[in-house]
């Protein structure tokens, strides 16, 4: 027997009220807590599950154009069209035939956090349906793209304070919401941090989430090592990199938040170009990455302009001089990048965030309330559009017909090369 054929027998069901695996139907009537051990299992979807309002249809979208692979290149993510209203979605279609059971419980895992999770800062999974051979999962598509792709294609030498706030402040009430719930993300990065072309910001990256749940009592740490975890190592914390007997907890994802606030201002990713072993040392050791900006580089290294100033590791390399300063982490008119000030704010909030003792390290819920979020006048889905010009979203194919139009495909995969969707891993 066929391990598809095998997967689709196991997904037949009595009705979806017996299940009550997905949507508003979960939300609340299911008769299982959030915390309870155990899990959903992939083999219990049926074919066609509905989430809210999106119908579990493959006739129901019109696929446009392929914009990432993932999932060792078994999940190719589609920008497709979904035809009852016109919006726009990312499929995400994997192929479960050539799947091993480590992948299926891989996405067990993923499908069972979806139906668990409703927060305005996590990303929603519209529908979940097995079509023929395949397991699609919608959800809407993000055109601003991801944290990191502003980095990559625009803000080469960091995002502005303030938008980086904004988006910071959404992370952790996702990461907040996550850990209340029991739940350890173990993988915080900017390119899991996703924003909308109305400016909303949501966090993805569902199958790294581990439960600290077990057969109903909330455990002190957890020993797991997350699986397919080599794109995120830099952003990992000295405890878990560590794996002994104390294990971690979910103070691990205020560290990684701590990378990706130096990810997002300095440009690049502290620890990035290291080997691991080398990472694991410099963590263990407690070097601290930093934001880098005229308090952190001496100011000889500013006057050089070829100098990026410990961008390889991004590792802080002495005090600061004294200068010119510009506040608010905005660029100077010099010719080296880190010739700017952030807030002190900004730089307690990621010391904060980086303690090498995970018990010195605050909540999501204490960091909420930190002062460098009170430079935060406005909604985030008002201010940021606004901060992260002359970035504009993702919209141009509105108006375009998929896919009868040729140019008008052409025109929008040349617009969507500049995402690196293949990381946002959704």
């Amino acid at each position: 027997m066929s391990f598809l054929r095998w997967v689709t027998e196991k997904l037949r069901v009595e009705s979806l009220r017996d299940l009550q695996l997905f949507g508003e139907q979960a939300q609340g009537s299911s008769h299982k807590k959030p915390h309870e051990d155990g899990e959903e299992s992939l083999t219990s979807l049926p074919h066609q599950v509905a989430m809210g309002t999106f119908l579990p249809d493959r006739s129901s979208y019109d696929l446009l154009t392929v914009i990432g692979r993932g999932l060792e290149d078994l999940m190719t993510v589609n920008l497709a069209r979904y035809r009852p209203t016109g919006e726009h979605v990312a499929i995400r279609r994997i192929d479960l035939e050539s799947c091993t059971n480590d992948m299926v419980n891989y996405l067990q895992g993923e499908l069972h956090v979806s139906k668990l999770f409703h927060h305005p800062c996590i990303l929603p999974y519209r529908s979940i349906f097995i079509a023929e051979n395949e397991l699609w999962v919608i959800t809407p598509f993000m055109a601003y793209g991801s944290a990191r792709d502003l980095i990559s294609t625009h803000f080469t030498e960091g995002i502005n304070e303030l938008a980086i706030a904004c988006i910071l402040q959404g992370v952790l009430k996702a990461l907040d919401y996550i850990h209340h719930m029991g739940y350890v993300h173990r993988s915080v990065k900017a390119s899991h941090v996703l924003i909308s072309a109305d400016g909303q910001v949501f966090l993805s990256g569902l199958r790294s989430f581990f439960s600290l749940i077990r057969h109903g009592q909330r455990t002190r740490s957890v020993h797991d090592f997350p699986q397919y975890s080599i794109k995120v190592l830099p952003w990992l914390s000295p405890e878990v990199l560590q794996q002994n007997l104390q294990g971690y907890d979910f103070r691990s994802d205020i560290y990684s938040l701590g990378i990706t606030a130096c990810e997002m201002a300095n440009g690049h990713v502290p620890f990035k170009d290291m080997p691991a072993t080398q990472m694991l040392l410099e963590k263990l050791n407690g070097t601290v990455p930093c934001l880098l900006d005229t308090s952190t580089i001496p100011m000889e290294e500013l006057t050089l302009k070829t100098s990026r100033s410990g961008a390889d590791s991004g590792i802080c390399e002495g005090p600061g001089a004294s200068g010119a300063r510009h506040a608010n982490g905005d660029p100077s008119t010099s010719s080296h990048p880190y010739n700017r000030t952030f807030s002190p704010h900004f730089h307690a909030f990621v010391e904060l965030c980086l303690q090498r003792d995970p018990q010195r390290r605050p909540s999501a819920s204490a960091l909420l309330g930190h002062s460098f979020f009170k430079q935060i006048k406005r909604r985030t889905s008002e201010a940021l559009p606004e901060l992260l010009r002359p970035v504009s979203p993702i919209t141009s194919f509105q108006n375009a017909q998929p896919p009868d139009s040729f140019s008008a495909v052409a025109s929008l995969e040349s617009s969507l090369s500049q995402l690196d969707v293949d990381d946002w891993d959704f």
